[in-house]
């Protein structure tokens, strides 16, 4: 695993710091952790470590400074038996990422947000049923098809299931079998997708594409005028996918980890 001095390359252009601190409280409030702590403009994230997304520090307010933040959120993870993971998007000052690498942690898992207007949606193929809660079948089906391991399926239901948001859950059939999941979360105007999945077997037969499209029509029918989603930069199949969609590049961030922890 290599360093990267420049942490945000990932997108040509990062969007208005305003749109990037919405898009952000908009994640945070659609994938909610089981505890949250803040400290001094940053959000200390806690849920039994399910997800680096709920498991991490993040700055929430533009800027804010770092100092002591480090120091804390190593005494806080420590008492929860958790690695002090940090997920670092623009709204972090510099100095933070360069703090961390200086203290060993490494740059990891660089990732994407990218972010599309609603106007002009293709209407959906028909082969998508939407949901407005997870069903038993959808949160087993969807654990399977992304291989959550066991330990952590219990924390997957609870956390969606706390989500206060408007939600919608897409499922898609295989001979009478769910193969195809995805998550919408509606707030603001903007809706968020979230554990998209297809079973491996199932991959490569436009499934995802119309997972996309039925969460999109279902967020424009309820209002939505924006949509938002995230992706691991080296996904170079998903880019491509969500390219040919109509989305772009809103800014980039990645993690920094405890070195050895990888």
């Amino acid at each position: 695993m290599t360093d990267a001095a420049a942490p945000h390359a990932l997108a040509p252009a990062a969007a208005p710091i305003a749109l990037i601190r919405a898009l952000e409280e908009r994640a945070f409030n659609a994938w909610p952790a089981h505890q949250t702590v803040f400290h001094r403009g940053w959000v200390f994230r806690l849920s039994g470590g399910y997800t680096k997304r709920a498991n991490s520090v993040n700055a929430l307010v533009p800027g804010a400074p770092f100092d002591g933040v480090r120091e804390a959120a190593m005494a806080l993870y420590a008492r929860h038996g958790l690695p002090t993971v940090f997920r670092l998007s623009p709204l972090a000052p510099p100095e933070a990422d360069q703090e961390l690498a200086d203290a060993g942690y490494q740059h990891f898992d660089p990732s994407v947000v990218l972010h599309r207007s609603l106007a002009g949606l293709a209407k959906p193929d028909g082969s998508t049923t939407v949901m407005p809660t997870a069903s038993d079948a959808w949160l087993d089906g969807f654990a399977t098809a992304n291989a959550v391991a066991l330990h952590h399926r219990a924390l997957h239901r609870t956390m969606v299931q706390a989500i206060a948001h408007p939600t919608a859950f897409a499922v898609q059939h295989a001979q009478g079998q769910p193969v195809g999941f995805g998550l919408a979360v509606l707030e603001r105007g903007a809706v968020g997708l979230y554990d998209l999945a297809v079973a491996p077997q199932h991959r490569g037969l436009g499934r995802g594409q119309a997972l996309v499209e039925a969460l999109l029509h279902w967020a424009a029918e309820a209002g939505a005028t924006s949509a938002y989603l995230q992706v691991r930069a080296q996904n170079t199949a998903a880019l491509r996918l969500y390219e040919g969609m109509g989305f772009k590049a809103a800014y980039g961030y990645h993690y920094r980890v405890p070195g050895g922890s990888l």
